[in-house]
């Protein structure tokens, strides 16, 4: 890892604030370690209406690469809600940790998060696909 990871402002899509911080409030007593991160984020983000989102920053329905900087593996994933995660098929919750961490962040920006076990990582967001939604 050449430099370290920031923080950096994320920018959420307005239509999704709504939603995540209800998410973020009834996950705070089963798993405070994505509730309290995600609710960070929230708090501090850049919110714009849908129309206005930067076509290249990660949100609900991007499938984006990623790379692991720790251990360099790059992979392939799509950022959904709970219900439409589905690992095996790479789509991933945006209340684990790394979704956590994905959602918001602009393409080429390196982010530190924290594993549910503790453990530290950083990534960067190589490139994204087309959402969901539009695929």
């Amino acid at each position: 890892m050449s430099r370290s990871p920031r923080r950096i402002r994320a920018v959420i899509d307005a239509d999704h604030v709504g939603r995540l911080e209800s998410l973020a409030d009834a996950a705070d007593a089963g798993l405070p370690e994505v509730a309290e991160p995600l609710l960070a984020k929230l708090a501090a983000a850049k919110v714009v209406p849908a129309r206005q989102m930067p076509a290249e920053v990660v949100t609900i329905g991007t499938a984006l690469t990623y790379r692991n900087d720790v251990t360099g593996r790059e992979q392939d994933v799509t950022l959904a809600w709970p219900e439409d995660a589905d690992i095996s098929q790479g789509a991933i919750s945006v209340l684990t940790p790394i979704g956590v961490a994905l959602l918001g962040l602009p393409v080429g920006t390196s982010v530190g998060w924290t594993t549910r076990t503790g453990q530290k990582g950083a990534l960067t967001v190589l490139r994204l696909g087309l959402p969901l939604a539009a695929a």
